[in-house]
């Protein structure tokens, strides 16, 4: 029988060989409808304080949600990982600016750093997501460890291609549920 690890990274394939047949205007069009779709989204709209993500390693590339994001009176917060898995939340106000040489990378000389508790909502990344909320990353467990971080009343919300909903994605005792997913089709919530 396949342990959790072998199992998840044969999702991980999947999923990727399942994205590499869409057109990139496809990928970016569902890009959009997810984006229309969170700033719309009730939770969002009431949130002062909202955690994204910025990496290339997810099929959701979210930077013009961001941007979009950005002109709104809300906080935008982007976390940086070190070496030693130690996490700091970073407030930006332009990306172009605010980002190291990497453009993923809060540049701490530009930002604010920002608590945990202020969180009011989190959009956390993924690469596939089943309707109970079950995620799995890149195997880094960078999320799985942020998660408990964040206040109890912090919504956790994932943006999601259709494409990456399957009907379960393999659950370890360390890995961590969303509470909401938000598709080009739909939104799920966790059952």
């Amino acid at each position: 029988m396949e342990d959790g690890k072998v199992k998840k990274q044969n999702l991980r394939n999947e999923i990727k060989e399942k994205l590499a047949g869409l057109p990139g205007s496809d990928i970016q069009d569902k890009t959009d409808r997810i984006g229309r779709q969170l700033i719309e989204f009730a939770n969002f709209m009431e949130s002062e304080t909202a955690l994204f993500y910025l990496r290339p390693d997810y099929p959701v590339d979210i930077r013009r949600i961001i941007n979009q994001c950005l002109r709104m009176p809300k906080n935008i917060v982007l976390p940086s990982f070190d070496r030693d898995r130690h996490i700091t939340l970073w407030k930006v106000t332009l990306l172009e600016k605010d980002l190291l040489g990497d453009n993923f990378s809060p540049d701490p000389a530009r930002c604010k750093p920002i608590h945990f508790h202020e969180i009011d909502i989190a959009v956390i990344p993924g690469i596939a997501f089943d309707e109970k909320g079950g995620r799995t990353g890149t195997g880094r467990g960078h999320y799985d460890r942020m998660i408990p971080k964040l206040p109890n009343t912090a919504r956790k919300v994932a943006l999601a291609l259709s494409e990456q909903i399957v009907s379960q994605v393999p659950m370890e005792s360390h890995d961590k549920f969303v509470d909401i997913i938000i598709t080009d089709q739909r939104i799920i919530y966790k059952i």
